[in-house]
């Protein structure tokens, strides 16, 4: 029986203890009241900065569009500047 009680490490169990109860106190805070307001809150803002950044990532995909059908023009016009081109100095060697 006294070898059971030596084994015993009287901090370890306080440490689990004090974890118990922080455990447990810290559930009856994090389910409280006024915790769940504060949920809410920062759910609301998240929700907030997320229609922000659509706002903004669609602007930019837009941008990005218009950027890309601007330089097919682009190449397309000098594709049909080049072809001219070869055209020109093949009639000219004839």
């Amino acid at each position: 029986m006294t070898d059971i009680f030596k084994k015993f490490d009287g901090k370890k169990a306080g440490i689990f203890a004090a974890g118990v109860l922080f455990g447990t106190a810290g559930l009856k805070i994090l389910t409280s009241k006024d915790a769940k307001n504060v949920y809410t809150k920062c759910t609301a803002a998240v929700l907030r900065a997320k229609e922000c950044v659509m706002k903004t990532v669609t602007n930019i995909q837009e941008n990005a569009e218009d950027i890309y059908a601007e330089a097919q023009q682009i190449n397309e016009e000098r594709e049909m500047l080049d072809a001219e081109f070869l055209d020109e100095s093949e009639t000219e060697m004839e």
